[in-house]
């Protein structure tokens, strides 16, 4: 299969939401989906945006996407390529669409001085890890991601009763 990748466009939001939705059913998550076509629009292709997206086509017609930002390292003193999402639809995968992504994606992070190309993957998810595993990616072991959101977040920000602080 050939397959091409080119830079998001805002015209692509509703598409990139259609991946969104479809990642958040496969990772059993579909609830928390909050985004919407206009806050895509604003948020991937609007003033002040930090990511970065492109979508993967077979013959014309969508079959994936990738969402980025860059993070930055203290120690290398460079910031690095953090790759938020990466959807390949169904009927595409096991054809090395994923696999092409991401070196596209590893390209993108060296022509633009990044240290380190860094994801996370649910730790169920064994077909994305074999894949990572095969391409030569090392997991961080040592390191435990942390996460506020929500209450939590808004509580701790407020130094309501409840959050430490």
């Amino acid at each position: 299969m050939t397959f091409t990748i080119r830079d998001a466009r805002p015209d692509d939001a509703a598409t990139i939401l259609r991946f969104i939705t479809d990642l958040a059913i496969f990772e059993k998550a579909e609830h928390e989906v909050e985004a919407t076509v206009e806050s895509l629009t604003e948020t991937l292709f609007g003033p002040g945006s930090v990511t970065g997206s492109v979508i993967l086509e077979k013959d014309g017609a969508a079959a994936g996407f990738a969402i980025w930002f860059y993070n930055y390292s203290t120690w290398q003193a460079r910031k690095g390529l953090y790759l938020e999402d990466l959807y390949i639809a169904p009927e595409y995968r096991g054809s090395g669409a994923g696999k092409l992504m991401l070196r596209y994606l590893a390209r993108r992070a060296l022509k633009e001085g990044c240290g380190r190309f860094e994801w996370s993957v649910l730790d169920w998810n064994t077909p994305a890890i074999r894949v990572y595993d095969a391409i030569g990616a090392a997991p961080q072991t040592e390191w435990i991601r942390y996460r506020m959101a929500g209450d939590a977040l808004k509580d701790f920000a407020q130094d309501k009763p409840g959050s430490s602080g």
